[in-house]
């Protein structure tokens, strides 16, 4: 790739351990968590069968809009806590300054949500301890898997993830079979349902095209958590090969477990007794016949919630990593380990996390509730961010003589899908106003985001701060925390790319 000013990018990066198979699975783990298990059954409760699933194709599809975009991004920037150097180089500093802070409070406050659940849950097991002593155990162990080595956290979101995969699976194979009536697990032997579900007494749509788009909103924020490729491109092997392939699996996978798992629940259970009691997965599981099914989903839940937060907290340490190596925070949040760990923004991330979870119990109605509500906004927003950093980058990229036939990966059909990847968000934005449960989220997110920039012109004035000197090594280590590793070199000015 030519060294236009659209592909420079500083050259202080984190340890590049981490694989395609990595890539896919963190994805996967900070998508699939709770509310596919849990609150699926309440998509199909709105929507009806037919439009949950309509809903989460379309959900899928914007998925794939912007992981197209995400894609050409990642290669351009391969650098840790991408998404607020998209911004930052192809828009603006203020609107990559913005989109970090929004990404990052989204993520700190899923990990106090992910913890206080999995706590919940435990009690089911052990219910003479606190949901607040299994709350700090969780954080415990996640900020260990964290503070490692990247390897390390991605071989255990791998596994995380993949026990997720699997239950997920079992459902489709098993419920699949249970709706033309093969039973094998089950004593009783239902007759076959086959799709008789999804004619409900009001029609294929219970509650009219308005249920299937206030679904599809929700199905939005659902599939949120496909983007941390982005976040880990920093930290990946070979980015080149590995970040398309692992976008193009990511994509087809949540397709095909989204939709198939949402499929097979919606026509196996009458749609307005899906998930009421329970998960709907435990529901199915036991329509089916499967042994235990209440305390394997128990299990499979706790993980998939500690799958998630790991993934959230490596994404906090690293966007806050990223903002101090742009300049736009501490310097000592882009301080390094030996084993190339940002330990201090991962612990201020940890820390701000658990904050966020106490503020759940004591001030549930007030600073809880403007946290969710942005957090809420933040996933639409920064994808919005995305979609339109590419649409920027590639007209610059070309004006500044960059071929794109050379490039080793490419937006397909440039520029109608960003442009209509940046519509279909801004809508669902829009739509979000006429939805009384999400209204809040336009309440506090478009203040935040004014305060944002508004703190960003008063800090650093209208060209944003002095760019950092680029460093040479894939992790610079700090000398004052290892006297036996020299400091990096700075490299020659004349080898320098140019800004």
């Amino acid at each position: 790739m030519p060294h236009t000013t659209a592909t420079q990018v500083p050259l202080r990066r984190l340890q590049r351990t981490m694989d395609a198979r990595h890539l896919v699975m963190i994805a996967l783990g900070g998508v699939i968590g709770s509310g596919l298990f849990l609150s699926s059954g309440y998509t199909i409760g709105v929507a009806g069968p037919l439009g949950a699933v309509i809903a989460y194709l379309v959900g899928a599809f914007v998925v794939w809009l912007v992981m197209a975009c995400l894609g050409e991004l990642a290669l351009a920037y391969p650098v840790s806590g991408a998404f607020h150097v998209y911004a930052a180089r192809s828009i603006n500093p203020a609107t990559g300054f913005t989109t970090a802070w929004l990404y990052w409070l989204c993520w700190v406050v899923a990990l106090g949500s992910e913890f206080t659940a999995a706590g919940i849950l435990m009690q089911r097991w052990f219910p003479s301890v606190a949901v607040w002593v299994w709350c700090l155990v969780f954080a415990g162990i996640l900020f260990l898997l964290n503070a490692i080595s990247a390897r390390v956290f991605g071989e255990t979101e791998f596994w995380f993830s993949l026990i997720k995969v699997v239950a997920i699976v079992a459902l489709i194979v098993l419920g699949g079979m249970a709706i033309f009536g093969f039973t094998p697990l089950s004593a009783e032997h239902p007759a076959a349902v086959l799709f008789s579900n999804f004619q409900t007494p009001e029609g294929l749509f219970p509650n009219g095209a308005m249920g299937v788009l206030v679904t599809s909103l929700a199905v939005f924020y659902a599939f949120s958590g496909s983007e941390l490729i982005g976040v880990a491109a920093g930290e990946t092997k070979d980015p080149a090969k590995n970040i398309p392939r692992a976008l193009r699996s990511t994509v087809l996978r949540l397709l095909i477990l989204f939709v198939g798992s949402i499929t097979v629940i919606a026509a196996l259970l009458p749609y307005d007794q899906a998930g009421v009691t329970s998960s709907p997965f435990v529901d199915v599981f036991e329509y089916v016949g499967v042994p235990y099914a209440a305390d394997i989903m128990n299990f499979v839940i706790i993980t998939a919630l500690l799958s998630a937060g790991n993934s959230g907290l490596f994404s906090c340490a690293r966007m806050l990593f990223s903002l101090a190596e742009e300049g736009h925070a501490p310097k000592a949040l882009g301080r390094l380990t030996r084993r190339g760990i940002p330990i201090v923004a991962l612990s201020v991330s940890i820390f701000v996390g658990l904050a966020s979870l106490l503020s759940s119990v004591i001030a549930a109605e007030t600073v809880y509730l403007v946290l969710v509500s942005i957090a809420g906004f933040a996933v639409v927003a920064v994808w919005m961010s995305i979609v339109a950093s590419l649409y920027f980058h590639r007209r610059r990229f070309v004006r500044e003589g960059g071929d794109v036939s050379a490039l080793p990966y490419r937006t397909p059909l440039f520029p109608f899908v960003p442009i209509l990847a940046f519509v279909l968000l801004s809508i669902s934005i829009i739509a979000i106003a006429f939805d009384p449960n999400q209204v809040a989220a336009l309440y506090f997110g478009i203040p935040f985001v004014g305060l944002c920039y508004f703190y960003f012109w008063l800090r650093y004035g209208r060209r944003g701060a002095k760019e950092v000197s680029v460093l040479a090594g894939e992790a610079p280590v700090d000398p004052e925390e290892d006297p036996a590793v020299e400091a990096p070199t700075p490299i020659d000015d004349a080898a320098a790319p140019r800004r």
